[in-house]
């Protein structure tokens, strides 16, 4: 899978051929993590504990992210350094990306460490924005900075300021 990335990122011309964000993630995703809305995740944070976790890069991640949500990265994350931390294994999860191809790969492997609470945000931190829900920089202050990657990607992100 990490092929595949490298891949869309070499050449992402061939991943954003698509018109819609549903053909974007039909096309890389198997939906073997279930999705959860930027709403649902909105009104679920509001009523119980929810883990949130950012798997994309440190980068990416120091721009702009969910409030409260824990890097974890996506080249080197470990299921295990996050089973050392979350210790019951039914805590609600919520892991994304840019869009939610790299989160559900880091849900996959979650879910093969005993997680039974995990979720993909759907469009990840750009339909979030777009959504015009709130993002915080590195030091938790409100932001209208993405981080998008490189343009071809940007263009899935409609509110807010991209960066690069």
């Amino acid at each position: 899978m990490k092929l595949v990335f490298a891949l869309m990122m070499l050449f992402p011309f061939l991943g954003n051929a698509q018109k819609t964000l549903d053909e974007l993630l039909t096309k890389y995703n198997s939906r073997s993590v279930p999705y959860i809305s930027v709403e649902e995740l909105r009104m679920l944070q509001m009523k119980k504990d929810v883990v949130v976790l950012d798997s994309r890069e440190e980068p990416e991640y120091n721009v702009s992210h969910l409030s409260k949500a824990q890097f974890v990265g996506y080249n080197n994350f470990s299921a295990e350094e996050i089973s050392e931390k979350i210790k019951d294994k039914n805590t609600p999860i919520v892991v994304y990306c840019s869009l939610g191809i790299r989160s559900e790969q880091v849900g996959e492997k979650l879910k093969k460490a005993g997680f039974t609470d995990v979720q993909n945000l759907y469009g990840g931190i750009f339909e979030w924005k777009n959504k015009e829900f709130p993002v915080v920089d590195s030091l938790n202050v409100e932001t209208q900075k993405v981080h998008v990657f490189s343009k071809p990607w940007g263009k899935w992100l409609t509110k807010g300021e991209k960066v690069y």
